[in-house]
């Protein structure tokens, strides 16, 4: 509930928005702590996209399996 209101306001951003919520954040944050938080940032990513690709992989090779002709 609450990531679809987050993803509907950032949907709507324009580029003036996204420069003042920048500027939030460095000034919320200190800029001492915005490269650990991009990086943190970077590594769920990588750990999410890790995880779906190995699920898509695992269903190709199950539909692969179940096609295959006996």
């Amino acid at each position: 509930m609450i990531l679809s209101a987050i993803l509907l306001f950032l949907a709507d951003l324009g580029g003036g928005e996204i420069l003042v919520v920048l500027t939030a954040v460095l000034l919320l944050f200190g800029a001492d702590k915005l490269p650990s938080m991009a990086r943190s940032a970077g590594r769920g990513l990588r750990s999410f996209n890790d995880a779906k690709n190995e699920i898509q992989n695992e269903l190709e090779r199950s539909i692969k399996d179940i096609k295959k002709p006996e």
